[in-house]
């Protein structure tokens, strides 16, 4: 039989799990405005704190003090991808589905608490600096991330429904081959994503502090 086109095979993944998506979706917004809602539960001297590393980071961007892009690539290419294996593996276990919820709730308290922190403590600026430092790679990363967690999430569901319900009994082995399928085509993604951290909002951040300055 000839596979459905790709365009297809995606609008039927998105219309299975339209309701998984929506409830992953509100689930990170509302761990992105936890983590802006911490900001401002910061005491004075907490805050303080925070900006006066932060000022030591960006005079370090300013200057071209910072590690090479080949490092930068490398960690964050390799964080993100433990952050996926990590729900892959969630996934096939049973008991990680309330886990994939918690890492993805978390990932938006961190989103949230980044961008939340630079715009309390420097305005406008601030906003502009969480733009070219913090959103470009996010707009790869975190659909990336909530595709694996409704991939996973929906794969744990299966694995219950095998478990408990023999009626619904499917094959494993396939199952387990389009899961991994899925997790290999997000780490591509993710590639895009380091190269944009590692190689891009460096040397604009770097101009954009200069901006600023003058």
């Amino acid at each position: 039989m000839r596979r459905p086109p790709l365009k297809s095979t995606v609008a039927m993944h998105m219309r299975e799990h339209a309701s998984i998506y929506l409830f992953i979706i509100v689930l990170f917004l509302m761990g992105v405005i936890f983590g802006a809602i911490v900001v401002n539960s910061l005491n004075f001297s907490q805050k303080q704190d925070l900006y006066y590393y932060l000022t030591q980071f960006f005079g370090q961007v300013s200057k071209g003090e910072f590690a090479s892009a080949n490092d930068m690539f490398q960690q964050s290419y390799f964080h993100n991808l433990k952050y996926v294996g990590f729900m892959w593996v969630l996934g096939i276990s049973i008991i990680g589905l309330p886990i994939i919820l918690i890492l993805l709730f978390l990932k938006g308290v961190v989103v949230g608490f980044t961008v939340g922190f630079l715009v309390n403590q420097m305005g406008w600026q601030g906003f502009l600096l969480s733009f070219v430092s913090v959103m470009p790679q996010n707009f790869i990363v975190i659909p990336a991330f909530i595709v694996m967690g409704v991939v996973s999430v929906s794969f744990s569901l299966k694995m219950v429904r095998n478990q408990f319900i023999k009626r619904m009994h499917e094959p494993i082995f396939p199952m387990i081959i389009r899961y991994t399928f899925v997790m290999v085509i997000i780490s591509v993604f993710l590639l895009a994503s380091a190269s944009l951290e590692a190689y891009v909002s460096p040397v604009v951040m770097k101009q954009v502090i200069e901006l600023m300055k003058n």
